[in-house]
């Protein structure tokens, strides 16, 4: 290539690049004017507000889940021996019946002894939250707390709609029931 050929071909290639130019200077001044201006800055103040109260309902929601989520996992640790401890309960039920009928026999060694043991034991579950639901005869009726296994005729007019006889102890293991004392109640 000559040294003519080579300056035209350069003054070509500026040519192009000057208009490369001036259609991105074009481009740019077009795209000025078809940008509207904000409306004004109460469009703006709008749009903040708005992501505003998105972050604070964001914020909100995030704190109602840990709040959530802690009290989920403290229940978890008060019940998490529900199941051993719903386990246990008939052993209970039979040193009660046991001492029940030692007591009956004229040995007291062996009463004290086995009174001993069931008193550690109960102590032991107490220790862990586990507590029985007092109930007695003559007490009211409450289907949220009892479980009614029969009715019978009331012996008395006073004792209708109240607990008879429990045949089965309730218990709670910190505030929740997991077993319902199972009563007669008078009809």
């Amino acid at each position: 290539m000559s040294k003519k050929d080579k300056n035209k071909q350069a003054v070509a290639e500026e040519e192009v690049q000057t208009q490369d130019r001036n259609a991105s200077v074009d481009d740019l001044n077009k795209t000025e004017k078809d940008v509207e201006p904000l409306d004004s800055m109460e469009q703006f103040q709008k749009d903040l507000e708005a992501e505003k109260d998105r972050y604070l309902r964001l914020f909100a929601e995030f704190e109602n889940y840990k709040k959530r989520t802690g009290r989920e996992r403290i229940e978890l640790f008060k019940t998490a021996s529900q199941d051993v401890m719903v386990a246990l309960l008939p052993i209970m039920d039979d040193f009660d019946r046991a001492l029940k009928e030692i007591e009956k026999s004229e040995d007291d060694n062996l009463y004290r002894g086995v009174e001993l043991i069931s008193n550690k034991f109960k102590e032991t579950l107490r220790s862990k939250g586990l507590t029985p639901i007092e109930t007695k005869q003559g007490d009211v009726f409450d289907a949220e707390v009892h479980e009614a296994v029969t009715q019978i005729p009331a012996p008395s007019e006073a004792l209708k709609g109240k607990i008879i006889d429990v045949i089965e102890k309730g218990y709670t293991l910190g505030e929740k029931i997991i077993r319902y004392p199972k009563v007669v109640i008078g009809q």
